[in-house]
Order: structure tokens, then C-alpha cells, then sequence
């Protein structure tokens, strides 16, 4: 089980939350963050810092972003497991589901 993070991130990238995670698993892409599922430790510090709350528990990720379960993991598929987002910085691309969305917000 991990964390997801779903589409109100998209276009706003806070980073509270990775400013939280002890565990550095929480990467930027070009348009969303994303939570690497295999270096998750499922603290649930990301969650209650997001000020858009696009933070899920796996299981509870609302009906209309089920989609974000499979970006947050495929996203990491040509990565793999880099052992924190730090040492990358920007990785400038998103899942094929983020980046199909037209801008959001204002």
C-alpha cells in the first residue's frame, strides 16, 4: 500500500509535502508530483500539508481519480527506484494521464 497523489496537483505543485516525507519519495514531474510506491513507508506525513488535497491513501483515492493509483506507479517504470527525488531534481516529463490534461486551475 502507498499514498497516490491525484489530479488537483496538477498545474500547482506546492511541495509542502515533499517537504515532509522523511523518506524523499515524492518526485517532481513536469506538471504533478508524484509518490515513488516502492520507497513509500506509508507515514501519511504528505497528506494532512497538502493544500489542495490531492493526497490519498491508496484505498482511498476518490472514484474519479482511480486513474492517479496508475500514473504514481508508472511514472517510475523508466526510473525504477532512484532512492530519493533529490538527487534528480525536475525529471522533465509526466505520465501520459497528467499530461493529456489540459491546464488546470485559474
Amino acid at each position: 500500500m502507498t499514498y497516490v497523489i491525484a489530479q488537483p496537483c496538477v498545474d500547482v505543485k506546492d511541495k509542502a509535502c515533499i517537504e515532509e516525507c522523511p523518506v524523499d519519495c515524492i518526485y517532481e514531474g513536469q506538471r504533478s508530483l508524484y509518490i515513488h510506491p516502492d520507497e513509500c513507508v506509508d507515514c501519511g506525513a504528505c497528506e494532512p500539508v497538502c493544500p489542495v488535497e490531492a493526497i490519498f491513501y491508496e484505498d482511498d483515492v476518490p472514484e474519479e481519480w482511480k486513474d492517479y493509483y496508475k500514473a504514481n506507479v508508472e511514472f517510475f517504470d523508466e526510473l525504477g527506484s532512484p532512492g530519493g527525488a533529490s538527487k534528480l531534481g525536475l525529471i522533465e516529463r509526466d505520465h501520459p494521464v497528467v499530461a493529456a490534461l489540459p491546464p488546470q486551475g485559474e
